[in-house]
């Protein structure tokens, strides 16, 4: 039994998916943002960083959504969220993950957050700055999935998959959304369609952005 803990449509979204997708058993514990549950003093005891997600595995509290998600993955080989260890389609699942976990999640941690680089709100140089560094991105997956996809390793769905269709969810009130780009559409057209991505929905409550 797992224990995550959550905050609606944020990062957290990923490893619910996971669970989902992999059928474990888990209970949620709703982290409430707009009580800043995130920073009182038993949840930061689990998470000294005061973010989501964590999740309890064998009574200990793990975080970091990409490094959860490596570990859910091995942990449950049946699930097929990742290809099997030693092989060339294994070498690139985990370039997908640290790669959008280091540049495009962690950037996106910026657009949103502007007290992370120490302000109150972004510079327009800043917030600009931002949103073509993130298009770039964008643009580079796209391209590689008119060559390689309809998804990150190919013809075959797996747990990056799922982590770069939160991530274009994130994009959906910029001026550009992921959405614009035709390949990155298609893959999260086929994720939004998985019953993992449905039922989220229903337990987050998240209605927009299929």
């Amino acid at each position: 039994m797992y224990t995550l803990y959550y905050s609606p449509g944020t990062a957290s979204l990923l490893i619910h998916l996971a669970l989902l997708e992999i059928g474990a058993a888990h209970t949620l514990e709703l982290v409430d943002f707009d009580a800043d549950a995130q920073r009182a003093p038993e949840y930061l005891r689990l998470n000294p960083n005061g973010l989501v997600p964590t999740l309890i595995i064998n009574g200990i509290a793990i975080s970091e959504s990409a490094a959860i998600l490596m570990s859910l993955s091995d942990r449950h080989p049946q699930a097929a969220l990742a290809p099997p260890i030693g092989t060339t389609e294994r070498d690139a699942w985990y370039h997908w993950i640290v790669y959008l976990s280091n540049n495009l999640q962690a950037t996106f941690r910026f657009w949103f957050y502007a007290g992370d680089l120490g302000r109150s709100e972004h510079a327009a140089v800043t917030h600009e700055a931002l949103r073509l560094r993130i298009e770039k991105i964008w643009t580079t997956i796209n391209a590689h999935l008119e060559r390689h996809g309809p998804y990150l390793l190919g013809e075959k769905f797996s747990a990056p998959d799922l982590q770069l269709t939160m991530l274009m969810r994130w994009s959906r009130n910029m001026p550009h959304p992921a959405t614009e780009w035709p390949a990155l559409k298609r893959l999260a057209d086929h994720v939004c369609a998985r019953a993992s991505w449905q039922r989220m929905r229903e337990i987050e409550r998240l209605d927009d952005w299929q």
